[in-house]
């Protein structure tokens, strides 16, 4: 087996890494006014400009974040791109997407602005380990626990240690993980033996 398959980087796996990595990356041609008019801002949500909720997650504090949220996605690629089918896949980012903006909107009602992919990359987590779990592999259920571990510390303690903490939104991996869990119930994988 081939290196670039066993992480899930072939064929047409590969550009599609490729494109979703870049559909990260771009925003950071537009700049602050770009992240500006993209961000999720309440305020400006509260006077209509819904498509926030969803153009929030694909522009970032800066190039940094920009690559480290690429590198998560490469990460989450190459351990859960087989598990399910490219339709599954986009309702799994959209369950993902419409829950942290319901979060956002009637949970979180003090957080003001919010730019990043992370609490869509942690619902693709939550998905992909719902899949692993369902075809009864034991590295899912170890990363469920080490999951639920991470997201329990957050919500208890704040981000982790090596974080930013205030920049971090960690209610966004929350909203997106449970936005992934749900998908993941609902949606049926790709055939087991995939791992």
């Amino acid at each position: 087996m081939s290196i670039a398959r066993s992480l899930n980087g072939d064929g047409r796996y590969g550009i599609g890494l490729a494109l979703a990595v870049a559909l990260l990356l771009l925003p950071l041609l537009g700049g602050e006014p770009l992240r500006e008019a993209w961000r999720y801002q309440r305020e400006a949500v509260a006077a209509g400009q819904w498509w926030r909720l969803v153009t929030c997650h694909f522009v970032h504090l800066d190039a940094g974040h920009a690559l480290l949220n690429a590198l998560g996605l490469a990460l989450l690629w190459s351990l859960f791109a087989r598990s399910y089918r490219l339709g599954s896949w986009l309702l799994a980012i959209a369950a993902s997407m419409a829950v942290i903006g319901c979060g956002f909107w009637f949970l979180s009602t003090q957080l003001r602005w919010y730019v990043g992919a992370s609490g869509v990359l942690h619902g693709v987590f939550a998905c992909g380990c719902v899949a692993m779990i369902r075809a009864r592999d034991r590295i899912g259920l170890v990363a469920a626990v080490a999951f639920a571990a991470k997201l329990a510390w957050e919500q208890w303690h704040g981000p982790l240690p090596f974080e930013r903490a205030e920049l971090v939104v960690t209610v966004a991996h929350l909203y997106g993980a449970i936005g992934g869990t749900l998908a993941g119930l609902l949606l049926r994988p790709r055939a087991q033996g995939l791992y």
